[in-house]
Protein backbone atom coordinates (compact mmCIF):
# COMPACT_ATOMS: atom_id res chain seq x y z
CA UNK A 1 0.00 0.00 0.00
CA UNK A 2 1.20 3.71 -0.75
CA UNK A 3 2.41 5.59 1.88
CA UNK A 4 1.72 9.39 1.59
CA UNK A 5 3.01 11.89 4.46
CA UNK A 6 1.46 14.23 6.54
CA UNK A 7 4.15 16.38 8.14
CA UNK A 8 3.41 16.94 11.38
CA UNK A 9 5.78 15.63 14.40
CA UNK A 10 3.86 13.82 16.85
CA UNK A 11 4.02 11.29 19.93
CA UNK A 12 3.06 7.46 19.82
CA UNK A 13 0.38 8.14 22.59
CA UNK A 14 -1.21 10.73 20.25
CA UNK A 15 -0.86 8.62 17.50
CA UNK A 16 -2.40 5.24 18.62
CA UNK A 17 -5.28 7.95 20.05
CA UNK A 18 -5.33 9.26 16.39
CA UNK A 19 -5.89 5.39 14.72
CA UNK A 20 -8.59 4.84 17.04
CA UNK A 21 -10.59 7.96 15.44
CA UNK A 22 -9.59 7.61 11.63
CA UNK A 23 -11.21 5.97 8.80
CA UNK A 24 -7.64 5.62 7.39
CA UNK A 25 -4.59 3.60 8.39
CA UNK A 26 -1.54 5.24 9.18
CA UNK A 27 1.93 4.51 9.77
CA UNK A 28 3.99 6.22 12.57
CA UNK A 29 7.69 6.49 11.26
CA UNK A 30 10.62 8.86 13.34
CA UNK A 31 7.83 10.57 14.56
CA UNK A 32 5.82 11.40 11.36
CA UNK A 33 2.03 10.14 10.24
CA UNK A 34 2.26 8.49 6.82
CA UNK A 35 -1.04 7.56 5.27
CA UNK A 36 -1.71 4.21 3.53
CA UNK A 37 -3.67 4.10 0.41
CA UNK A 38 -5.61 1.19 -0.83
CA UNK A 39 -3.94 -2.12 -2.37
CA UNK A 40 -4.59 -4.14 -5.93
CA UNK A 41 -5.92 -7.20 -6.03
CA UNK A 42 -3.04 -8.75 -6.39
CA UNK A 43 -1.86 -7.79 -2.99
CA UNK A 44 -5.32 -8.78 -1.32
CA UNK A 45 -4.72 -12.25 -3.15
CA UNK A 46 -1.16 -12.83 -1.98
CA UNK A 47 -1.66 -11.29 1.40
CA UNK A 48 -5.14 -13.42 1.76
CA UNK A 49 -3.04 -16.60 0.46
CA UNK A 50 0.04 -16.09 3.20
CA UNK A 51 -2.35 -15.64 5.36
CA UNK A 52 -4.76 -18.83 5.13
CA UNK A 53 -1.83 -20.40 4.63
CA UNK A 54 0.04 -19.63 8.11
CA UNK A 55 -3.09 -20.01 9.79
CA UNK A 56 -4.49 -23.07 8.56
CA UNK A 57 -0.68 -24.28 9.55
CA UNK A 58 -0.89 -23.23 12.67
CA UNK A 59 -3.87 -24.11 13.80
CA UNK A 60 -3.60 -25.77 17.42
CA UNK A 61 -0.94 -24.67 18.09
CA UNK A 62 0.03 -20.73 20.33
CA UNK A 63 0.88 -18.41 17.50
CA UNK A 64 -1.40 -16.14 16.00
CA UNK A 65 -1.34 -15.00 12.59
CA UNK A 66 -2.79 -11.37 11.94
CA UNK A 67 -3.89 -9.68 8.09
CA UNK A 68 -2.89 -5.58 7.90
CA UNK A 69 -5.42 -3.93 10.66
CA UNK A 70 -2.81 -5.38 14.10
CA UNK A 71 -0.06 -2.73 13.92
CA UNK A 72 3.96 -4.01 15.00
CA UNK A 73 5.34 -1.36 17.25
CA UNK A 74 8.88 -1.22 16.80
CA UNK A 75 10.32 0.85 19.48
CA UNK A 76 8.19 4.13 19.26
CA UNK A 77 7.65 3.71 15.47
CA UNK A 78 4.38 1.86 14.26
CA UNK A 79 3.46 -0.74 10.73
CA UNK A 80 1.17 -2.11 9.62
CA UNK A 81 2.12 -5.66 7.96
CA UNK A 82 0.21 -7.02 5.67
CA UNK A 83 0.15 -10.17 7.77
CA UNK A 84 2.47 -11.00 11.14
CA UNK A 85 2.32 -14.06 12.97
CA UNK A 86 3.37 -13.71 16.83
CA UNK A 87 3.56 -17.04 19.21
CA UNK A 88 4.84 -15.31 22.39
CA UNK A 89 2.31 -13.70 24.83
CA UNK A 90 2.00 -10.11 23.54
CA UNK A 91 -0.68 -8.57 25.40
CA UNK A 92 0.16 -5.37 26.14
CA UNK A 93 -2.16 -3.46 23.96
CA UNK A 94 -5.30 -4.80 21.81
CA UNK A 95 -4.26 -2.56 18.76
CA UNK A 96 -0.24 -3.59 18.60
CA UNK A 97 1.90 -6.23 18.71
CA UNK A 98 5.62 -6.03 19.96
CA UNK A 99 6.98 -9.84 19.27
CA UNK A 100 6.19 -11.35 16.14
CA UNK A 101 8.34 -14.03 14.71
CA UNK A 102 7.12 -13.67 10.92
CA UNK A 103 6.49 -10.15 9.22
CA UNK A 104 5.30 -10.43 5.24
CA UNK A 105 4.96 -7.47 3.36
CA UNK A 106 3.64 -7.90 -0.22
CA UNK A 107 5.48 -5.29 -2.80
CA UNK A 108 4.20 -2.48 -4.47
CA UNK A 109 5.62 -0.24 -7.07
CA UNK A 110 5.01 2.38 -3.94
CA UNK A 111 6.25 0.72 -1.23
CA UNK A 112 8.87 -1.84 -2.72
CA UNK A 113 12.14 0.95 -1.81
CA UNK A 114 10.75 1.05 2.06
CA UNK A 115 9.75 -2.20 2.91
CA UNK A 116 12.69 -3.47 1.53
CA UNK A 117 15.32 -1.31 3.04
CA UNK A 118 13.86 1.16 5.97
CA UNK A 119 10.73 -1.00 7.35
CA UNK A 120 12.79 -4.32 6.99
CA UNK A 121 15.83 -2.90 8.77
CA UNK A 122 13.69 -1.47 11.67
CA UNK A 123 11.59 -4.78 12.09
CA UNK A 124 14.50 -6.86 12.22
CA UNK A 125 15.86 -5.01 15.66
CA UNK A 126 12.78 -6.63 16.91
CA UNK A 127 14.23 -9.69 19.33
CA UNK A 128 11.24 -12.16 18.53
CA UNK A 129 11.61 -11.78 14.58
CA UNK A 130 13.03 -14.60 12.69
CA UNK A 131 12.03 -14.11 9.48
CA UNK A 132 10.96 -11.00 7.17
CA UNK A 133 9.01 -12.13 3.59
CA UNK A 134 8.92 -10.13 1.08
CA UNK A 135 6.44 -11.13 -1.74
CA UNK A 136 6.44 -9.20 -5.54
CA UNK A 137 3.08 -9.28 -6.60
CA UNK A 138 4.28 -8.34 -10.39
CA UNK A 139 5.90 -11.28 -11.13
CA UNK A 140 6.67 -14.86 -8.74
CA UNK A 141 8.79 -13.95 -6.28
CA UNK A 142 9.34 -14.32 -2.67
CA UNK A 143 12.63 -12.79 -1.04
CA UNK A 144 12.62 -14.66 2.88
CA UNK A 145 15.59 -12.67 4.95
CA UNK A 146 16.28 -15.12 8.24
CA UNK A 147 17.96 -14.30 11.09
CA UNK A 148 19.61 -17.80 11.42
CA UNK A 149 21.20 -16.81 8.08
CA UNK A 150 22.38 -13.67 9.54
CA UNK A 151 19.68 -11.95 7.89
CA UNK A 152 20.88 -12.76 4.49
CA UNK A 153 17.88 -13.37 1.92
CA UNK A 154 16.96 -16.63 0.01
CA UNK A 155 14.96 -16.43 -3.14
CA UNK A 156 11.89 -19.09 -3.66
CA UNK A 157 10.09 -18.96 -7.43
CA UNK A 158 6.91 -20.88 -8.83
CA UNK A 159 7.63 -24.54 -8.90
CA UNK A 160 9.67 -23.98 -5.04
CA UNK A 161 8.64 -24.51 -1.71
CA UNK A 162 9.72 -22.70 1.50
CA UNK A 163 10.30 -23.34 5.20
CA UNK A 164 9.57 -21.43 7.47
CA UNK A 165 11.72 -22.62 10.17
CA UNK A 166 10.71 -20.21 13.37
CA UNK A 167 7.26 -22.30 12.67
CA UNK A 168 8.79 -25.56 11.68
CA UNK A 169 5.89 -25.22 8.48
CA UNK A 170 6.53 -25.65 4.59
CA UNK A 171 4.09 -24.18 2.32
CA UNK A 172 4.51 -24.47 -1.61
CA UNK A 173 5.04 -20.51 -3.57
CA UNK A 174 2.11 -21.88 -5.51
CA UNK A 175 -0.30 -22.06 -3.50
CA UNK A 176 0.89 -18.69 -2.40
CA UNK A 177 -0.16 -17.17 -5.49
CA UNK A 178 -2.81 -18.84 -6.17
CA UNK A 179 -5.14 -17.24 -8.13
CA UNK A 180 -2.96 -14.28 -9.15
CA UNK A 181 -3.00 -12.77 -12.28
CA UNK A 182 0.68 -11.87 -13.50
CA UNK A 183 2.94 -13.19 -16.14
CA UNK A 184 5.15 -15.52 -14.54
CA UNK A 185 1.99 -17.59 -12.94
CA UNK A 186 0.30 -17.53 -16.42
CA UNK A 187 3.87 -18.85 -17.86
CA UNK A 188 3.87 -21.45 -15.07
CA UNK A 189 0.11 -22.50 -15.11
CA UNK A 190 0.48 -22.99 -19.21
CA UNK A 191 3.80 -24.76 -18.61
CA UNK A 192 2.05 -27.34 -16.63
CA UNK A 193 -0.67 -28.02 -18.68
CA UNK A 194 1.86 -28.82 -21.51
CA UNK A 195 4.19 -30.68 -19.39
CA UNK A 196 2.94 -34.55 -18.79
Amino acid sequence: MALQTIPRHISAEEYLQGELLSDIKHQLIDGEVYAMAGASENHNLLAGNIFSELKNHLKGTPCRTFMADMKVRVAEDFFYPDVMVVCAEDNEDEYYKKSPVIIVEVLSKTTRKFDQTRKRIRCQTIPTLQEYVLIEQDKGEIQVFSRSQNWQSSYYYLGDSITFHSLGITISVEDIYYQVNNEDVLAFSEQKTVLP
